[in-house]
């Protein structure tokens, strides 16, 4: 049987148009199968702690939600909308000051109603993360609405 699934799901290319993506700068770097990774770009914006020039935990948290949602985009292959319905997010340890931290993602169950999705944040080496997560989202037959 034929996958009719698209290699990346077109939507992804949009990933960065939430208000929140938007002023994070979220960058999509690759997506396969029921796995996306994205980049949260360092910026003076995001500091967290002006004295270690650490970035705030809110940054990761929004990057570890929206590579989520990215997910489950992706395992679908469609456009159904979704939402966050837990997100469970750990910080390890803070991102290394002035380095990108990246986020992959992997949507490793759907329901019909519910997709379960984990996630790493990390900076040059995903052996050593920022914060993990575990999510579950609500999952909808209702179009999303594609600008």
């Amino acid at each position: 049987m034929k996958n009719s699934k698209p290699a990346v799901n077109p939507l992804l290319c949009k990933v960065n148009q939430t208000p929140h993506a938007t002023i994070l700068k979220l960058e999509l770097v690759s997506a396969k199968d029921d796995t996306v990774t994205l980049k949260l770009p360092f910026s003076e914006h995001i500091i967290g702690d002006p004295f270690k020039r650490l970035i705030h935990g809110g940054a990761i948290t929004t990057l570890m939600d929206t590579v989520c949602g990215a997910a489950v985009f992706q395992a679908q292959g469609n456009f159904q909308s979704m939402a966050t319905l837990d997100l469970r997010v750990d910080h390890m340890r803070p991102a290394d000051s002035g380095l990108d931290v990246f986020a992959i993602a992997e949507c490793y169950r759907l329901t019909n109603t519910v997709a379960f999705i984990r996630a790493t944040a990390y900076t040059d080496n995903i052996d050593e993360p920022v914060a993990t997560a575990v999510a579950s989202f609500m999952r909808s037959n209702v179009e999303f609405p594609i600008q």
